[in-house]
């Protein structure tokens, strides 16, 4: 780890104490922030802008909620703004929907159901797809650090139910200890014995599926929301709560 991320970890763990210093972790890191927020808007965000705002809040609550297990800061404060912009969007559209279809529109008389947009709103999903394009070249990167790769992934991905349900034990073992998480990141090995013997499943189950559960249990320490979500409805059959 270079001195200069030391650095900024030590301050990040100062800021979830010190108010006083995570004013000044933001400030220092508004051009960050501003340039996070332009990805998004695809211009350079206003003072004015209620996204530049959502950022910088999205920002402290990475501050609030970073832990050595999300891997590197800024990219999981990146994660977690782009996150927070897309659920504003989302709220604004859902609270536009709740005006009457019959209220006047306000150019003309025309009525506002007559006024509609598209209901596959081709700006969200492009966000969207933006938002899991970034997380998937994000995991790509951090996966290369293990020795796996996405090609990996979709050939050692478990095929049968019975192999699914021993690597959802696996995982869901995982994360409810954070010190397996934490072995795991340290030594950049899945610890399959503890795995095995803490999840009670057969050991030579898990080695199949090693590289499978690297990119699951990485995808569990970061802010991949997106792909976290996905994943935990393939493991639980439904979202995450």
């Amino acid at each position: 780890m270079s001195p200069d991320v030391q650095h900024l970890i030590s301050r990040v763990r100062q800021a979830k104490q010190d108010s006083n210093a995570a004013d000044a972790l933001i400030a220092d890191y508004m051009p960050f922030i501003r340039s996070e927020a332009a990805k998004y808007l695809k211009r350079q965000p206003e003072p004015e802008d209620d996204e530049l705002s959502i950022a910088m809040f999205a920002f402290y609550e990475a501050i609030c909620s970073y832990s050595l297990l999300r891997g590197s800061f800024l990219k999981y404060a990146a994660l977690q703004i782009r996150s927070r912009l897309i659920d504003n969007y989302r709220r604004e559209k859902k609270n536009r929907g709740q005006i009457s279809l019959n209220t006047a529109a306000a150019d003309d008389q025309t009525e506002l159901l007559d006024t509609l947009a598209d209901p596959h709103d081709a700006y969200e999903e492009q966000q969207i797809r933006q938002a899991t394009q970034d997380e998937i070249s994000e995991l790509s990167a951090q996966m290369t650090e293990f020795g796996v790769s996405m090609t990996d992934i979709a050939e050692n991905a478990p095929k049968q139910e019975r192999t699914l349900t021993v690597c959802r034990k696996a995982i869901a073992y995982a994360r409810n200890n954070p010190e397996i998480l934490e072995e795991f990141l340290r030594t950049k090995r899945v610890p399959l014995a503890r795995l095995a013997q803490g999840a009670d499943v057969e050991r030579k189950s898990l080695e199949r599926h090693r590289k499978y559960l690297v990119a699951v249990l990485l995808i569990c320490t970061n802010g991949y929301e997106i792909l976290r979500g996905h994943i935990m409805q393939v493991l639980k059959g439904g979202a995450e709560t």
